[in-house]
C-alpha cells in the first residue's frame, strides 16, 4: 500500500510536494488539520475518463468521471474518525482549484498537456466524517476526474524517518 506523506498544516503549505503548489486551511478547534498530499505512483497507465481508485482498506464516498470546466461533487457521510481523501487525475494545460467547504481546504492541482497526473489528498480533521460537496473550478481545455474516499488517517512520520 503506498504511503501517504502527512504533517500539521494551519496555513502552512507543502512546499516540497511539487503537484500540491499551495493550500488553505483551517480547524475550528485552533490545531490546524492534518493534510497530506502523494502523486499517483501509476500516472503513465491512467486515462482521465476513468476516476482515480482508492486503496485497499478505503472506500469511495463520491465520484466524477471524465469532466471539463466547473462542477460540484457531493460526498457521504463516513464513520467518526475517518480522514477525508480527495483524489484528482487531470490532463491540459492549467490548474484545477479544488475545494472542499466543510472542512476549510482548498488547494490547486497544476495539469499538462499531454499529461496524465493524479495527486491523493487526505485530510484528518474534526468533521472530516460529515457529508459534504467538493468543489473543482477548471479551464475548459483541463480534462479532470475525482474520487472523493474516506479511510484511517495515516501515520505522521517523525522528521527523521524521510
Amino acid at each position: 500500500m503506498p504511503l501517504r506523506t502527512r504533517g500539521h498544516l494551519g496555513v502552512v503549505c507543502l512546499a516540497a510536494l511539487p503537484l500540491l503548489a499551495a493550500c488553505t486551511s483551517g480547524d475550528a478547534d485552533g490545531r490546524g488539520p492534518v493534510v497530506g498530499s502523494r502523486p499517483s505512483p501509476r500516472t503513465a497507465a491512467q486515462s482521465v475518463r476513468e476516476a482515480p481508485e482508492m486503496d485497499a482498506g478505503e472506500t469511495v464516498a463520491g465520484r466524477r468521471g471524465a469532466t471539463n470546466g466547473n462542477a460540484d461533487v457531493p460526498y457521504a457521510r463516513g464513520r467518526k474518525g475517518d480522514a477525508l481523501i480527495v483524489a484528482v487525475r487531470c490532463e491540459g494545460e492549467g490548474t484545477v482549484r479544488v475545494s472542499v467547504s466543510s472542512v476549510h481546504v482548498s488547494f490547486p492541482q497544476k495539469c499538462r498537456a499531454g499529461e496524465v497526473s493524479t495527486t491523493y489528498n487526505q485530510v484528518a480533521v474534526s468533521g472530516a466524517d460529515r457529508a459534504g460537496t467538493v468543489t473543482v473550478e477548471a479551464p475548459t481545455p483541463v480534462r479532470w476526474s475525482l474520487t472523493v474516499g474516506r479511510g484511517a488517517p495515516a501515520q505522521e512520520e517523525s522528521p527523521g524517518t524521510r
